[in-house]
């Protein structure tokens, strides 16, 4: 088991440094760092979002930004310790502007991705907005059509070589701009809780205290 967390720290080492040193497309000209993914390399979830923002480039941190913060008080809120869950964005730089990263910039920066989700291997996946919910269906061969149609709606689907589940639900940032997304976002989080309260032992250290109702996975699959 030693050796194994090894492993994958030691994977995970030299992926941070392949992204650190990315040029791969042009992001890499206007950013100020790359921002890896963060968190607990054996956490049973995995928590995906677009790409950085200013905040972000500035610190070389997944959220930590205005999003950042709402995100963290939104684990917060259902007993998820944030530093026990892995965090990650779709594009590892900050586009200018914070606009929509390009396809040619998610193509670029997806075997970062993959190789993020390979050595995690979570249980559950919660994609946050439209680019990371579209881009992993789109590993599954599936496509959306619209976050808000799937929000909040569980898929099971096999991703490289082991089933995972996924639960798409909007990006922190829309409801910043939208309040009314974030009674949505709460709802979605509340299912978060009851979906991780019930996979197995997996759970256990990872979920502070009882909020909520616990219920049956079936009742989350659509």
């Amino acid at each position: 088991m030693v050796s194994d967390e090894n492993t994958k720290y030691q994977q995970y080492l030299a992926l941070r440094e392949k992204i650190l040193n990315c040029r791969k497309c042009d992001l890499w000209r206007n950013r100020t760092n790359a921002v890896p993914g963060e968190g607990d390399l054996n956490s049973i979830i995995m928590f995906i979002g677009e790409a950085p923002g200013r905040q972000e480039d500035i610190e070389g941190r997944p959220f930590v930004g205005p999003a950042g913060k709402l995100l963290t008080s939104l684990l917060e809120s259902i007993g998820l310790r944030r530093e026990l869950v892995y965090i990650t964005n779709v594009v590892k730089c900050r586009p200018p502007g914070n606009r929509d990263p390009k396809p040619i910039e998610i193509s670029s920066c997806a075997p970062y991705l993959n190789a993020e989700i390979k050595i995690i291997r979570p249980k559950l996946i919660v994609t946050l907005g439209r680019h990371s919910s579209s881009y992993i269906f789109s590993l599954a061969g599936m496509s959306i059509s619209g976050i808000s149609k799937i929000r909040g709606s569980l898929r099971k689907i096999r991703l490289f070589d082991f089933d995972v589940l996924v639960l798409p639900t909007y990006h922190p940032a829309a409801a910043l701009y939208n309040p009314r997304l974030k009674d949505a976002l709460q709802e979605d989080f509340k299912k978060i809780y009851n979906i991780v309260s019930q996979i197995s032992e997996g759970s256990k250290g990872l979920i502070r205290g009882t909020k909520g109702r616990q219920s049956s996975l079936d009742e989350f699959f659509n």
